[in-house]
């Protein structure tokens, strides 16, 4: 497995979280619009400031690669998310990221979505024991449940 540091978020990270989200190619992929800058950091300073959430950036060869959360949505889905560069696609940096993720988080069933078109993304997922829990047409909802 490729070999990453998980360490957790803080805020001299969301400046190239901010840069990583602007990727035209990662916002066709996730299917998620970016954010302005500051947006993108009142969005970030709610979820540093939240205990209930768990988030990790990703370091890969002492490079910001992206990062990797947890979070509870509604009253009962605990959800997990994720975002790389685009620079590090390609590398298993999120397979990695979710399962040492996984292992920190002992919650389940777990969610995430993922859209249709990222195949990429979809066999993190699967590799990481999620299974396809529902599908629309342009999102997919996976669940782990062990």
């Amino acid at each position: 497995m490729t070999k990453i540091l998980l360490r957790p978020t803080i805020e001299t990270d969301l400046s190239i979280l901010f840069q990583q989200q602007l990727n035209p190619d990662a916002i066709a992929m996730s299917a998620y619009p970016s954010k302005d800058r500051g947006e993108f950091m009142r969005h970030w300073e709610g979820i540093l400031k939240n205990k209930n959430v768990i988030t990790r950036t990703i370091v890969y060869k002492e490079k910001i690669a992206g990062h990797v959360l947890c979070w509870k949505e509604g009253k009962y889905e605990q959800r997990i998310g994720y975002w790389i560069g685009k620079e590090f696609w390609r590398r298993g940096i999120a397979s990695a990221a979710v399962n040492e993720l996984l292992s920190l988080v002992k919650i389940r069933p777990l969610f995430a979505e993922v859209a249709n078109h990222n195949i990429g993304s979809r066999r993190v997922l699967e590799k990481n024991g999620f299974e396809l829990f529902s599908e629309g047409a342009k999102i997919s909802m996976y669940k782990l449940e062990k």
